[in-house]
């Protein structure tokens, strides 16, 4: 059993991690600015501000695994990549390993070519929260080599409005965007957060990004 923290428990990507952790019986915390309406079952749900530095020091006290899963929307749109680099900080003076949910727009569309942020049809509006989350992967490779982290991009249609169903399978990527025979990149909820838990359990990326789908 792990203990893990999930930063951004409440939202798609981390309730997904969160409902998956604890139903394989890991001691699991969910931070989180305000309390969730539905809290999952054996959950600790902490209600905080995920940006203050009192907040990083309480995620990393009782954790062996840090989740990082907090998108650079509202008060975050413009704080987000310092507060994952304090958290970092953090971790690696506590010796906790560290995930990060990213997204898929740093992504490349094949190898060697273009990345998905930087092909026409990638949504313009999008843009800045796919940079923000391009900077924190930089600041993970660059990062001191006793740090233990792992970065987890998603598959192109990863979201709230495509939830889809737990398959029980998915295939992991390395820098290039995942699709299937007719080119379609998705990935359930439910499967991301089994992907997300199989790396906390058996930590097959170490200090790397890697991606999953179908």
């Amino acid at each position: 059993m792990a203990r893990i923290t999930v930063l951004g428990g409440t939202g798609y990507a981390g309730s997904n991690i969160v409902r998956e952790a604890v139903a394989r019986g890991h001691q699991v915390t969910s931070y989180s600015r305000t309390a969730p309406a539905e809290p999952i079952e054996g959950v600790t749900h902490v209600s905080a501000d995920v940006s203050h530095p009192d907040t990083h020091d309480r995620v990393v006290a009782d954790a062996d695994v840090v989740v990082v899963a907090l998108s650079p929307r509202g008060d975050l749109e413009h704080t987000l990549r310092d507060v994952t680099a304090a958290v970092t900080a953090k971790a690696q003076q506590a010796g906790v390993r560290l995930g990060v949910v990213g997204g898929a727009g740093s992504l490349f569309v094949t190898d060697g070519g273009i990345k998905v942020i930087d092909a026409e049809w990638f949504p313009e509006a999008i843009k800045p929260e796919a940079r923000t989350m391009e900077d924190v992967l930089d600041d993970l490779r660059a990062s001191d080599e006793t740090l233990d982290w792992f970065y987890v991009s998603p598959a192109g249609g990863f979201g709230a409005w495509a939830v889809g169903e737990r398959t029980g399978s998915y295939r992991t990527g390395g820098d290039v965007l995942l699709a299937d025979a007719e080119g379609n990149s998705f990935i359930s909820g439910a499967d991301f957060g089994t992907a997300v838990v199989d790396e906390v359990e058996q930590a097959a990326h170490r200090r790397q990004r890697f991606t999953v789908a179908y």
